[in-house]
C-alpha cells in the first residue's frame, strides 16, 4: 500500500494527523508501538487554539462534552497565600477569542480522537508495532518493525513523542535536555476534597522553584492536582511512583493551603520534565516530525497537545495542497509551524521561571500581575490563542 501516508504513534498528535489527514482525502495508517492506545497523564488545558483547530475537525463539542469550563484562571503566592492574579475564562473570554476554554483528561481527548479514527474507513490503526528502522528510497520509506515485518510510504510521519525513532533518523541530534524539573501528579474522587479546599477554577500556587496546579476534570467529578520542583533527585523516568519524602522536602515553607491538598494524596506518579531548544531540520525527503517529536516544550505555557494538534491540520492541509507531493509539502509545513512552537518552546521557559521566582523577583512579578485588568491579560495571550491553523502564514510562498 506505497500510497498510504505513515504515522508513527498514536498519542493526540498523531490521531489528529490521521484524521485531518483522511478528512483530506488520504489514506492512513497509524503504527502505535504500545499494545493499545493510550495517555499517559490526567488534566489538559484547552485553550481556544487547540479547540479552533478541533473545531475545524468537527470534534470541539465531543471534546467539551466531558470537559470542565472553569470560571477564571486564578494565580495564587504559595510562600504568603494570597493572591497574584484572576483572570476570567468565561463568556468575556469566549467572545474576545471565538472559543471558550476548558479542562479535560488526557484520555478523554484521546479517546474522542481514536472513536474519530475507528469510524473512518480510510484510517488503519496498528498497535504493538516498534518501529526499529527507517530506509528513505526515491519513491518511498521502507519501515522496519520489531517483529522483522516491513511497510512501506510515500509520506512519514514522526508523532512518536520526546524518545522520537524518526527524529533519530531525520535529525540525529540525540536525547533531550533533562531540566531538573520533577512533576508529581495524582487524581483525587472530587468527594474527596474538602469542601473548603475545592475550587472550580484552574488554580496556580507559585512558589519559590516550585509551583502547585489544581483543577476539576470531567464534568466535575475528578480533582487534578500537579505538583512541580526542582531537583536533581531524578535523572529521568515518567509514570513511575514518586518518594512522598521529596515532594514534602520542597513544599516544607509552602502555604497552609498548598500542603493541605498535597496531603490529600496517597501515591503520586513523577515525570522528570525534559524539552529541547528550538531548531529547524524536522523534515527529510519522505519524511517529517510532529508535536513533541519536533518540539518538546515544558510544560508552564499548556501547549504541548495544542502545538501538536495544530501541527496535525496544518500537515494535512500542505499535504493536500501539493496534491500529496510530500517533497513539496513538507517543507512547507515546516515553515508554516517552526516559528510559532518555537516561541512556544521559548516562553514555556520563561514562563517557568516566572512561576518559579524568588525574592526580589517573586515581588515584582506579583506587583506586574496584580496591575493587570482581564482585558490586559487576555491581550497578552493573544500570541497564542488568537492563531488559526488554517491560516497560512504570509511570509511563505
Amino acid at each position: 500500500m506505497n500510497d498510504v501516508v505513515a504515522v508513527i504513534g498514536g498519542g493526540i498528535g498523531g490521531l489528529t494527523a490521521a484524521t485531518a489527514l483522511a478528512a483530506q482525502g488520504f489514506a492512513v495508517r497509524v503504527v502505535e508501538q504500545a499494545p493499545e492506545f493510550s495517555e499517559i497523564g490526567a488534566g489538559i488545558q484547552l485553550g481556544p487554539n487547540l479547540l479552533r483547530a478541533l473545531d475545524h475537525l468537527g470534534l470541539r463539542d465531543r471534546v467539551l462534552a466531558n470537559a470542565w469550563a472553569a470560571p477564571n484562571l486564578r494565580v495564587n503566592d504559595s510562600v504568603d497565600g494570597q493572591p497574584i492574579d484572576c483572570i476570567p475564562v468565561g463568556d468575556g473570554f469566549r467572545e474576545r477569542f471565538g472559543q471558550p476554554y476548558a479542562l479535560t483528561h488526557r484520555a478523554d481527548l484521546l479517546a474522542t480522537l481514536q472513536e474519530a479514527c475507528q469510524a473512518n474507513p480510510a484510517i488503519e490503526l496498528m498497535t504493538g508495532c516498534r518501529v526499529d528502522a527507517l530506509h528513505e528510497e526515491s519513491d518511498r520509506v521502507v519501515i522496519g518493525l520489531a517483529g522483522g515485518e516491513t511497510l512501506e510510504a510515500p509520506t512519514v510521519i514522526g508523532a512518536d513523542g520526546l524518545w522520537s525513532r524518526v527524529r533519530e533518523h531525520v535529525i540525529g541530534d540525540g536525547k533531550p535536555r533533562v531540566t531538573g524539573h520533577i512533576a508529581y501528579r495524582g487524581v483525587l474522587a472530587a468527594d474527596d476534597v474538602p469542601e473548603d479546599l475545592w475550587s472550580p477554577d484552574m488554580t496556580i500556587w507559585l512558589g519559590p522553584r516550585t509551583h502547585l496546579v489544581h483543577y476539576p476534570l470531567r464534568r466535575g467529578t475528578l480533582y487534578n492536582l500537579v505538583a512541580v520542583f526542582h531537583s536533581d533527585r531524578y535523572t529521568e523516568g515518567y509514570d513511575e511512583v514518586g518518594e512522598v519524602e521529596e515532594l514534602w522536602r520542597h513544599f516544607d515553607g509552602a502555604h497552609q493551603s498548598v500542603r493541605a491538598l498535597l496531603e490529600r494524596i496517597d501515591v503520586w506518579k513523577y515525570w522528570v520534565l525534559c524539552d529541547r531548544l528550538p531548531r529547524r531540520g524536522w523534515t527529510t525527503g519522505r519524511m517529517t516530525l510532529l508535536g513533541d517529536a519536533a518540539h518538546p516544550m515544558l510544560q508552564y505555557l499548556a501547549q504541548g497537545a495544542g502545538m501538536a494538534i495544530e501541527d496535525g491540520l496544518r500537515l494535512a492541509l500542505e499535504l493536500a495542497r501539493a496534491e500529496g507531493d510530500p517533497q513539496v509539502a513538507l517543507p512547507r509545513y515546516e515553515e508554516q509551524r517552526v516559528l510559532r512552537t518555537g516561541r512556544a518552546q521559548i516562553m514555556a521557559r520563561l514562563y517557568g521561571e516566572a512561576f518559579h521566582a524568588d525574592s526580589v523577583t517573586r515581588e515584582l512579578r506579583n506587583e506586574m500581575l496584580r496591575a493587570r485588568t482581564p482585558e490586559q491579560s487576555w491581550d497578552s495571550m493573544a500570541w497564542l490563542y488568537d492563531h488559526d491553523p488554517v491560516a497560512r502564514e504570509p511570509q511563505v510562498a
